[in-house]
């Protein structure tokens, strides 16, 4: 089984998705989205940046533990990852958006 999005609205009203590699562990969550048109739109923008490197920023957050961006070709942050224990575990979970970022099956949770 591949992976999927899930589209879930925000306590407050605002919408976001997360994609959930075959495991259903949650491997990319998105920005908060105003409208659930724009978050179609960020899933939309995973499916088409995900494939390519060059979309990735490797970031390293205060504490030391390693995460990564999704960008799109504009810079805007599509969706950020879990912080990971180190840098091979971060690629790998570069990895796994790569192989599950294309999927078309959306869990739409609104």
């Amino acid at each position: 089984m591949a992976g999927w999005f899930e589209l879930g609205k925000s306590s407050d009203g605002q919408f976001r998705f997360v994609l959930k590699a075959a495991n259903a562990e949650t491997i990319l969550t998105s920005e908060l989205y105003k409208t659930k048109a724009a978050a179609e739109n960020g899933i939309a923008s995973v499916q088409t940046n995900c494939a390519l490197d060059e979309r990735y920023e490797r970031k390293t957050a205060a504490n030391g533990k390693p995460y990564f961006n999704l960008k799109a070709a504009n810079h805007q942050v599509i969706g950020s990852s879990q912080m990971y224990a180190s840098e091979a575990s971060r690629d790998n979970g570069i990895g796994s958006v790569k192989n599950n970022g294309a999927s078309t099956t959306i869990k739409d949770n609104c």
